[in-house]
């Protein structure tokens, strides 16, 4: 039998401080976190909901170091960005704090020293490039070199970008500090590594044998981690940037970032409780009391952070509840591929909240209804606006229109008196009893996609209600049964308030607003006599609204413009041909036309017809250059360099004189090869 807590500690991922927040953090963390702590508080249940920001580690120091700017100007811009787009978005953290914090500091600071005094670290001495005219150890970003997989001269020391293999520095070829360019060498450092291998036994027991509930992803990571052996991990490294080692002659040397930054849920924590104790308590009544449960909201790729090391951080320390279960998603990709921040391939949560204003909740709604929970999945914007258009507008937002406008025009805008009910509208109130099983279950144990399709299913259920019973015919003929109708139909939209408000907070809200209720607690879900007879509406419009085909396809069009300067970046021109000698060069007469005439070809998708004045005449040349010249009669006037020697021949009926001149882009394009100014016809091009 599951255990019953007192109350309940949330905790998302920390989002890394150097880029803006996408749709992939959103799916895989934030959103299903906030859905589970909404429906928490709704239920009436003590719980918090802890974020912030992780802003140290190497990426921040390079990304700074490539701006020009220090890495904390790096965090203050991107934790910022990234606080503000959470708040618009309805993530209802309880804080949303950061790890460069003084309470965060102090915490990292004294938890490193417990585990010190405590004897749970080992001192190993180790070998690591150091840069010796900027006289510093180079973490692995800060070397690169040739990738010895694929030929890459700008290969990093942790991973070669180009063919995507993973490396250490000692592999790379001809490796050099990004510092000050010079070839590293070796020397020895002394860090503190925690010994993982140490804690195995009881790891196997509390997860393999105990967590059996946990999802598939999680405990198969686990397991997999644990059946390869446990290694001892550094929980230090050789860097300025970051929370100094708190001990005597370890000068230059930070708390490694993935051993800070878990503790910021702890600091956070505190940060809340001494912020306004009487409304948390004691932060240790969150994080030592067994009577607590914590959850961890994260993507896989932090499974084994929060399911192995850090719950090793905890037991070591010895005073710290371990988590309860650990929810972790699956990636989500973005029109097939992978998302990638480096390669500006995402959805980002800043630039959404500008492009579609007021519509927090169609992403939300989208990112829940394809949660990558067992497997990765893909967003496309076209689904993305069927998914509006098809279950927004036409199911949920259609359902509650029709009813509220019938309830205005026929009964003043106030909830009508029934009179008897039928079997079919006593079955149907039934059915919010079973809606509020089904989604509790679902939300109970992490199944949000199911939870959140269970609501729309009322949503559907409520449009076939009004399908059958046709309250704008029975009107005309029986206004006691058509007040029946939109009595029962009112009570289905004040549950729906309630059921999507963990899933669509501003939309539930609006509804409210039409139905001029307070909001409502969980367990009211199921009630069929919420609205009171004779109880006034508010005024109502439309609670979502059609996604047009400009508008997607003007997001669209960013990603196209997106991979093509992808393109364009990773290009590599083909190798050059062999050698030819100088006569036979020589033997190629290339020419400036100007373009007296430009058509398409017809029925030819590819050429263009070119007529030139060459200097002694007319010539005809055709061209396969039509795909990117849409407007050839735009090309008249215009000059373009061309092979006057070449063989004529013939194409689709007409005979072409030589070779127009042109380039082939990153992106496969061609573009015509021009004089920067005009010249005679006929000139030579040497």
């Amino acid at each position: 039998m599951a255990k019953e807590f007192k109350r309940t500690l949330i905790t998302s991922a920390l989002p890394y401080a150097n880029g803006p927040v996408h749709i992939g953090h959103l799916a895989g963390v934030y959103v299903p976190a906030d859905i589970y702590a909404r429906y928490l508080r709704m239920k009436g249940e003590e719980a918090i909901f802890i974020g912030g920001s992780d802003e140290h580690g190497i990426p921040i120091t390079v990304k700074a170091r490539n701006e020009g700017v220090s890495p904390q100007d790096i965090v203050d811009k991107y934790h910022y960005l990234i606080k503000d787009s959470f708040e618009k978005f309805g993530i209802s953290f309880d804080i949303y704090s950061r790890t460069t914090s003084e309470i965060h500091h102090k915490t990292a600071s004294d938890f490193f020293l417990k585990l010190y005094e405590k004897g749970e670290f080992i001192e190993m001495e180790t070998e690591q490039y150091y840069d010796e005219e900027a006289q510093q150890f180079l973490a692995d970003r800060y070397i690169t070199g040739t990738c010895p997989v694929c030929g890459n001269e700008n290969a990093y020391g942790d991973q070669c970008e180009a063919c995507g293999t993973s490396l250490s520095p000692t592999e790379l070829i001809r490796p050099k500090s990004m510092l000050s360019g010079s070839v590293p060498v070796m020397r020895k450092t002394k860090h503190w590594y925690l010994p993982l291998n140490k804690h195995e036994e009881w790891l196997r027991k509390w997860i393999l044998e105990a967590h059996k509930e946990w999802r598939p992803n999680v405990y198969g990571q686990c397991k997999s981690w644990l059946d390869l052996g446990l290694q001892p991990r550094a929980v230090s490294r050789d860097l300025d940037w970051g929370i100094p080692v708190p001990l005597e002659g370890a000068e230059g040397k930070v708390l490694y970032v993935w051993f800070d930054a878990p503790i910021g849920y702890i600091s956070n924590t505190k940060e809340l409780c001494l912020n306004n104790p009487e409304k948390y308590g004691d932060w240790e009544k969150w994080w030592k009391d067994p009577e607590t449960r914590l959850i961890h909201f994260i993507g896989k790729d932090n499974i084994v952070f929060h399911c192995i090391i850090f719950p090793v951080m905890l037991k070591a320390e010895g005073s710290f509840i371990l988590p309860d279960n650990v929810p972790a998603n699956e990636f989500l990709n973005l029109e097939g591929e992978k998302i990638s921040t480096s390669r500006n391939w995402a959805v980002w949560l800043h630039e959404y909240l500008e492009d579609f204003p007021g519509k927090q909740d169609v992403l939300r709604y989208v990112l829940t209804a394809i949660a990558p929970e067992t497997k990765d999945n893909d967003f496309t914007w076209k689904d993305f606006q069927a998914r509006n258009n098809n279950e927004l507008v036409g199911v949920l937002g259609n359902f509650i229109n029709r009813v509220l406008v019938l309830t205005q025009k026929h009964f003043d805008n106030k909830v009508p008196s029934p009179g008897a009910f039928t079997d079919y509208d006593k079955k149907t109130l039934e059915e919010l009893g079973n809606l509020r099983k089904a989604v509790e279950k679902n939300l109970d144990n992490f199944r949000f996609r199911e939870a959140q399709q269970e609501a729309m299913n009322f949503a559907h259920l409520g449009n076939k209600y009004l399908a059958e019973t046709e309250p704008w015919k029975t009107i005309k003929s029986d206004r006691e049964r058509t007040a029946t109708i939109l009595y029962t139909a009112l009570q289905m939209v004040a549950n729906l308030s309630i059921v999507f408000e963990p899933f669509l907070p501003f939309s539930a809200e609006k509804i409210r607003q039409f139905l001029q209720i307070d909001t409502l607690s969980w367990d009211r879900l199921g009630d069929t006599d919420i609205l009171p007879v004779s109880h006034e509406l508010g005024k109502s419009e439309l609670l979502f609204e059609k996604i047009e085909d400009e508008i997607i396809e003007r997001q669209i069009q960013r990603l196209r413009d997106t991979k093509k300067a992808n393109e364009t970046k990773t290009y590599k021109p083909a190798p050059v041909k062999e050698n030819v000698p100088f006569d036979v060069f020589e033997k190629i007469d290339i020419r400036v036309g100007t373009v007296l005439e430009c058509e398409k070809v017809p029925k030819s998708d590819k050429l263009l017809r070119f007529l030139l004045d060459d200097g002694q005449g007319k010539r005809t040349i055709l061209s396969g250059v039509a795909p990117w010249y849409p407007h050839p009669e735009e090309l008249v006037g215009k000059q373009v360099c061309f092979i006057a020697n070449l063989e004529p021949k013939k194409m689709r009926g007409l005979l072409s004189e030589g070779m127009i001149l042109s380039a082939e882009n990153a992106d496969g394009s061609f573009t015509l090869i021009e004089p920067s100014k005009n010249v005679v016809p006929g000139s030579r091009v040497f």
